[in-house]
């Protein structure tokens, strides 16, 4: 139960991920979520998260023979991982009265300090058969699914905390899908003194992406229809674009604290919603979630602080570079077996590796490496061998992104006939578990999307604290991590430099990434191990100490809460 002494803060959020164990996520959004919840345990900040249960998950990637992408159902049991509370709320959604209950998880922070995350779950007796469905999965469905989803997350959420006892000091939304949060603030105030400004101050709202798709618009008509009287025509007037009620505008007219999740995405968020004040609090990954084994074992040994305290790991300058070299074999291996496994490729520990996991969708550009294969095979011919891995899914009605999943799993069957010099793979159904092999195991993490369409970012973070240098567009947090040569490597222009283009040709880019790996990255690699060792060093020292959960628990913390 909570503390009647503390105020806490409410984390809303669509998706959580915490562990492969409970698949309610997707992808970045969740385990940003997740990290941040986790870091708030680990500094014994007094925070309840807030989710959807999501009891069929986002959904189980299959590839079929011909590369096509089949979703299925996942099947997990919350039962065996959460626990049931007792309390009920209730939301009325297109005037059907909707039971909502919750299924509780504990995070237990490295101080022994627990935040609790609560799941809301409609598949309850008495619910109707398309009601019992509303948290069955994430993203899924048509509109009107989503409509009913958000009410319960939003809505029901705020129910919830009520119903147990909770005394909430901020509301803080991780992106709109939790913004009808703000309605039900705003009607327990109507019938008393209505002080917008003191909802306002009780809000917190986080934008993720400048992707149109990603701000949630709804037809007003249906709109109207589904959420009832639940929301005032007045609020409904100050939220519509293009004719559409925009979720993302009604948390931004709702809070008195607005941020971007890096400085770069920031510039983007204002230039899109240029009359409201927004901030920038670069996102950061969960230090001892996305560590390997390997290299916990050596941060202990050097670094007995880390864990806490990942500003520390700066010192790892001093640690022995066999040490991190043979860390970082040790890892491969693991991933290497993985692959060889899953597809019998063939895959050796010793040749350079390549690792490209993201979101298949057609800005995040995952086939650019693909461009030109024929150029690919004459850099490794010069160079030495190439191991390409992808992994990823597509959301299931993002055509394009389906059609770059079979695009670069048929150019992988193509090009792994030849037995030549270059091997690609791409791994169904990526997860928290393999992901936390990939970023640990690959020896370059490849990361390019379209600017300025990558808000943030998280995976090259990840590799970081591993001692896995990134190539990337200089968009989203690269633009602050990034030192050439250094801490990895840019691709592309610096939007500093003289003529700079927003969208250069992808061509320009694509050479650029072939020029690099033939030229620095992989004669680096094979041919000068003391320096390569030093670019891992780098990278943990000044980008794994900086841009950890932690560090933006802390700003959330002094810029959003106080």
């Amino acid at each position: 139960m909570p503390n009647g002494d503390k105020e806490y803060i409410a984390y809303f959020s669509m998706e959580i991920g915490i562990s492969h164990k409970i698949p309610t996520y997707s992808g970045g959004l969740g385990m940003l979520a997740g990290d941040l919840l986790k870091s708030f345990a680990d500094m014994r900040i007094p925070v309840v998260g807030i989710t959807l249960l999501n009891e069929k998950g986002y959904f189980l990637q299959e590839i079929d023979a011909e590369g096509n992408q089949i979703e299925k159902p996942v099947q997990w049991s919350p039962a065996e991982q959460l626990t049931l509370l007792p309390n009920q709320v209730i939301v009325t959604i297109e005037g059907r009265e909707v039971k909502i209950r919750c299924w509780k998880l504990i995070i237990n922070g490295l101080t022994h300090h627990q935040v609790p995350v609560l799941f809301l779950d409609t598949n309850i007796e008495g619910n109707s058969e398309y009601d019992r469905t509303l948290t069955s999965f994430l993203y899924g469905g048509d509109s009107a699914y989503r409509l009913c989803q958000e009410m319960v997350l939003g809505i029901g959420g705020v129910r919830m905390l009520e119903s147990l006892g909770y005394s909430i000091r901020k509301y803080h939304m991780n992106e709109g899908h939790a913004a009808l949060l703000t309605v039900e603030l705003y009607r327990r105030n109507f019938n008393e003194s209505l002080d917008i400004e003191a909802i306002k101050d009780k809000c917190v709202f986080t934008t993720h992406t400048p992707i149109a798709a990603g701000h949630d618009k709804f037809n007003l008509d249906m709109f109207r229809h589904i959420t009832g009287n639940s929301v005032p025509e007045s609020v409904i007037a100050e939220s519509i674009t293009d004719g559409k009620f925009n979720m993302t505008l009604l948390g931004l007219n709702f809070s008195r604290y607005i941020n971007g999740v890096a400085i770069r995405h920031g510039e983007v968020t204002r230039e899109m919603f240029p009359h409201y004040h927004i901030d920038s609090i670069t996102n950061g990954v969960h230090p001892a979630t996305w560590t390997s084994s390997n290299f916990k074992s050596i941060f202990d040994k050097h670094l007995q602080e880390w864990g806490m305290d990942p500003y520390s790991l700066r010192y790892v300058l001093s640690v022995p570079k066999e040490e991190i070299w043979n860390a970082h074999f040790e890892a491969k291996k693991e991933l290497i077996n993985e692959v060889n496994e899953r597809t019998g490729a063939g895959f050796h520990e010793l040749r350079f590796t390549i690792g490209c996991a993201r979101r298949f969708t057609p800005y995040k550009r995952p086939d650019l490496i693909l461009y030109d294969v024929e150029r690919l095979k004459r850099v490794a011919a010069i160079v030495g061998d190439i191991q390409i891995i992808f992994a990823g899914k597509a959301h299931m009605k993002d055509y394009a992104g389906k059609a770059l999943i079979k695009k670069v799993i048929t150019i992988a069957k193509n090009i792994n006939k030849e037995n030549g010099k270059v091997k690609i793979v791409f791994l169904e159904n990526y997860d928290i578990s393999l992901a936390r092999k990939m970023v640990a195991g690959c020896d370059i993490w490849l990361n390019n999307p379209q600017r300025p369409l990558e808000a943030s970012g998280t995976s090259g973070m990840k590799a970081a604290l591993n001692g896995v240098p990134q190539i990337s567009t200089l968009d989203g947090w690269w633009l602050e991590g990034h030192i050439e040569n250094i801490t990895g490597w840019s691709l592309g222009p610096h939007p500093n430099d003289p003529g700079f283009n927003i969208d250069p040709d992808m061509v320009d880019e694509a050479n650029d990434l072939y020029t690099k790996l033939e030229s620095i990255i992989i004669p680096t690699f094979y041919g000068n191990r003391d320096k390569w060792i030093e670019i891992m060093r780098h990278c943990i020292a000044i980008n794994a100490s900086f841009f950890n959960s932690y560090r933006m628990a802390q700003q959330y913390l002094t810029n959003a809460y106080q």
